[in-house]
């Protein structure tokens, strides 16, 4: 699987391009999630490791033309070649006292063709954090160089991470925040041949569930761990008052279906999302059978390659 379009809505709204000298939407206009972008093939005078300067004034004439106060979800697009400019995230702290109700925000909806998701610079958010007490959602692709140390959020609802391979580091350190008002997780832990390093014992804070006592929706997701994680959750305090769970898009097999179903009930879940597996027919079988009220999503299965290798869905 390879992302290959933007996303069209965000936060519930639909998106809408920000481009210097082209008309803006009427002053009456619905509620919108504004895109800003600037990539760029053609390097010139970009420095590696630098933000890109053609973003950078892109995005001051943004907050130049649109009043920033109007604005409370944004979509960032591409910010020069994201595979060699770090992600603008300096920038976006610069501006918070102007994008004072900024309550949702996407760092990196890029599509492969702009930039394979495991080149994606992205840097330190805990800053970002920091910058925007209000902020509801956070979504982040791309891992190069990210970091976060552990941090107290209040606000927060939502937080993903899309990759093709999660820093053990990360994991640890969104487990280790304290995120009271959080009911949305999402990690898209990856591959190891991506930096996705995590193991169980790291997922272990996120699977007491001590610092999310908010959280319903709990995505572990793209794992080749998704036998492991399985395991695990069999006694992790956390699924209990989970709606949905999504293991989807990993390695999950026979195995992690057996553990799924010699653990604590799962009965209660409204959706158990497993699509993109390795689970054969009979094993599926029983699993269905066992949730009768549950949405269990069982599509695209897989097979394994020619060497008995199991894949997730996004990697490079």
């Amino acid at each position: 699987m390879t992302i290959g379009k933007h996303v069209t809505q965000f936060a519930g709204l639909p998106c809408f391009p920000f481009e210097e000298g082209e008309p803006l939407p009427a002053d009456d206009h619905p509620p919108i999630a504004w895109r800003v972008e600037s990539w760029e093939e053609d390097m010139g005078d970009w420095e590696e490791g630098r933000p890109s300067p053609t973003f950078r004034q892109e995005f001051e004439s943004f907050l130049d033309t649109v009043d920033p106060a109007t604005v409370t979800a944004l979509v960032i697009g591409s910010w020069g070649y994201a595979a060699f400019n770090i992600a603008p995230i300096e920038q976006l702290c610069a501006a918070a006292s102007r994008l004072t109700n900024l309550r949702a925000l996407f760092l990196g909806d890029i599509t492969y063709e702009e930039c394979e998701i495991s080149w994606i610079k992205q840097g330190d958010l805990t800053p970002l954090l920091a910058a925007y007490p209000d902020l509801e959602v956070l979504r982040v692709r791309g891992t190069d160089g990210l970091e976060l140390t552990p941090v107290r959020h209040t606000a927060l609802r939502e937080l993903a991470f899309e990759s093709g391979g999660l820093p053990a580091t990360v994991v640890r350190a969104v487990g280790e925040c304290d995120l009271p008002a959080l009911e949305h997780l999402e990690l898209w832990l990856g591959s190891s041949y991506y930096q996705g390093d995590a193991t169980v014992a790291d997922l272990a804070p996120i699977l007491a569930g001590t610092r999310l006592p908010a959280l319903r929706h709990l995505g572990l997701r793209d794992a080749e761990i998704t036998d492991e994680i399985a395991a695990e959750l069999g006694t992790a305090p956390v699924v209990a008052r989970l709606d949905t769970l999504d293991l989807s898009m990993g390695a999950l097999g026979d195995e992690g279906v057996a553990a799924l179903l010699a653990g604590q009930p799962l009965t209660h879940l409204r959706r158990l999302d497993l699509h993109h597996h390795f689970v054969g027919e009979e094993s599926a079988a029983r699993l269905t059978a066992a949730l009768p009220n549950v949405e269990v999503d069982l599509s695209d299965p897989q097979q394994p390659d020619g060497d008995g290798d199991r894949y997730v869905a996004v990697s490079e």
